[in-house]
């Protein structure tokens, strides 16, 4: 037996041997062209970026490595720290507000009444429009003579306002726009939220005798929250890159009231060609960025864990 089984395996041996070699399958051909745009796109630009940023370089004459000194003008740049604050202001009024009438939004289009589809269908509308369009709008309505917000106002006896052409009123009201646009990307969100809550809990609430505010206080938005999460990502990562409506509505004016890391960034380049100083800009605002991405992950993932949905 032993013999004979020795002979079986020098003969299945002998078989694979006289069969042909298969090469085994090479996917880089497909994967190279994909790793050349991606090279050309996002990594030559941001080491290009890296390198102008350590060299003092003015559009139209010779550059000269700096070193750091790009990076410690903007600590004393006083500038540059009204625009980050204008950043930040802008951006955490920009998430809240859409978020709060996004959320009611929400609760309302929830309910079941008559022709709520198609009332949908028009709320979702303004978040369909182009950035550019909106700005245009905008600023027609917020003409402090001729502007329709303005006339508005005086039917229920309030005065003119001046709306983006006053340094203390020009961000709240660019965040007008905000919310206005994309209010109903942030009910879509909630809602889908609202549709995988469970009828049970609040079955229980109602017997043990809950109004309907505790009700969303202590069963909706602990169901929702990392739905709520997702909306504050989006909202957040896009606000603090906000730069069409702005521009298009007040170019960062009046003055620098309303003057964004991105406005400055892009005056400081393109504006007073200043290419090594706006390319230091871009780096920092980068990490900015990330920064505030990674710190939204992670409150997305203590959410996803508070709601036993850790996977």
């Amino acid at each position: 037996m032993a013999s004979v089984s020795i002979e079986d395996t020098a003969a299945t041996a002998a078989a694979k041997r006289s069969k042909p070699n298969r090469l085994a399958p090479n996917y880089w051909p497909f994967v190279i062209p994909a790793l050349i745009v991606i090279a050309a796109v996002i990594v030559f630009p941001w080491v290009f970026t890296l390198w102008m940023s350590v060299n003092k370089w003015t559009l139209g004459q010779s550059q000269s490595f700096v070193g750091w000194d790009n990076y410690l003008r903007l600590a004393t740049d006083a500038r540059f720290w009204e625009s980050l604050w204008h950043t930040v202001l802008y951006t955490v009024l920009s998430v809240v507000g859409p978020l709060i009438f996004g959320t009611l939004a929400a609760l309302i289009f929830d309910a079941n009444f008559p022709l709520r589809g198609f009332l949908r269908g028009i709320f979702v509308m303004p978040m369909m429009a182009t950035p550019v369009a909106v700005a245009l709008v905008w600023t027609m309505m917020f003409h402090p003579q001729l502007g329709v917000l303005n006339y508005l106002l005086s039917l229920v006896g309030i005065g003119p306002q001046e709306w983006i052409y006053n340094q203390s009123s020009v961000i709240p009201s660019l965040v007008l726009v905000e919310v206005w646009q994309w209010t109903p990307l942030v009910m879509l969100i909630v809602l889908g939220g609202l549709a995988s809550v469970p009828r049970e809990p609040y079955e229980s609430a109602e017997i043990d005798g809950a109004n309907a505010w505790q009700q969303f206080r202590y069963l909706t938005v602990p169901m929702i929250s990392p739905f709520l999460m997702i909306a504050v990502m989006i909202r957040g990562i896009d606000a603090i890159k906000s730069f069409d409506i702005i521009y298009a509505m007040t170019q960062g004016g009046p003055g620098t009231a309303s003057e964004t890391i991105n406005i400055y960034l892009y005056n400081t380049a393109f504006s007073y060609y200043d290419i090594g100083y706006g390319s230091a800009m871009a780096v920092v605002f980068f990490i900015i960025i990330v920064a505030l991405s990674f710190m939204l992950l992670m409150m997305r993932q203590r959410a996803r864990w508070a709601n036993g949905e850790a996977r």
